[in-house]
């Protein structure tokens, strides 16, 4: 017998929940809308009609999908990062809400300068935090930057899907070198580097640990690795008075703050994202 979107739904919130999924309601929404192939909007709209034939069975293989680990970002191919819908695959990390400080900070700093800034997104992943200042920056130019080609093409793909095709390109660099030539002047650079210590990637939870790419988390014996390099050979790629942003575990804003001072870099400043824990630190290359 055919069940109505509101009983699949209602179905697959108690599913999730008992699950120990905190979000269970959010992921039921997101699972059925693309199972059905409709808007949020257009699903609240439905909620009473009876589920067309297939979709009832598409949705329960995306549930069990998600109730053996995998995350719905992944399970449906796309996330919302500070308003733009980004397409997602398992090539690239799942954006954060608490990554939305760095994003944030990037924002803030381009106003800030008060003309055109050449920006660029260094680890860039699925290009989340470049691709948000260009969005809140209509005068702004933005690169991003990842050694994996996989990324690289998620990246290709979200800029013209968010309506940015002429004011961001992508590249391919390596952030524990040096920058290549064509990398250079830019105004401000925002990296959210790999950070875990190697030793704590096997104790992470499973939907991360299991799904997402080792090479996006591992950031060495420490989890510093990248900040010691991105400091140290990626400031040549400012301009004089450029900034650089990172975004940092929990408890490692104090190291980075430190590492930055070893640096040359000035004015460092340490912020903190919704959650209340230091997320952002960043500091400017005086001439």
């Amino acid at each position: 017998m055919a069940a109505t979107y509101n009983n699949l739904y209602l179905d697959a919130r108690r599913a999730l929940r008992q699950a120990g999924i905190e979000a269970a309601q959010m992921e039921a929404r997101e699972l059925l809308s693309h199972a059905a192939g409709k808007s949020r909007q257009e699903l609240f709209r439905d909620l009473a009609l009876y589920a067309p034939e297939g979709v009832e069975e598409r949705f329960q293989q995306l549930l069990e999908r998600r109730l053996a680990g995998e995350p719905v970002a992944y399970i449906i191919g796309e996330w919302e990062f500070y308003g733009l819908t980004l397409s997602l695959c398992r090539d690239v990390l799942i954006p954060r809400v608490d990554t939305e400080t760095l994003a944030e900070r990037g924002i803030l700093a381009v106003r800030a300068l008060g003309r055109p800034a050449r920006v660029l997104d260094l680890c860039a992943g699925s290009g989340c935090v470049g691709l948000a200042v260009a969005d809140n920056c209509p005068e702004c130019h933005v690169v991003l930057a990842d050694w994996s080609e996989q990324a690289l093409r998620v990246c290709r793909k979200n800029i013209p899907r968010c309506g940015l095709s002429g004011r961001v390109s992508a590249a391919r660099a390596d952030a524990l070198a040096l920058p290549p030539a064509l990398l250079r002047d830019f105004d401000l650079i925002l990296c959210n580097p790999p950070y875990i210590p190697t030793g704590e990637l096997a104790g992470l939870e499973p939907s991360v640990r299991d799904y997402e790419p080792r090479q996006a988390l591992d950031g060495g014996e420490d989890g510093l690795s990248f900040y010691r390099a991105v400091s140290d050979r990626w400031k040549t790629a400012l301009c004089p008075g450029g900034r650089l942003a990172f975004e940092v575990g929990w408890n490692q804003a104090p190291d980075v703050e430190y590492i930055l001072a070893r640096q040359g870099f000035q004015n460092i400043q340490t912020h903190q994202d919704a959650g209340g824990n230091w997320r952002v630190v960043e500091g400017i290359l005086t001439p």
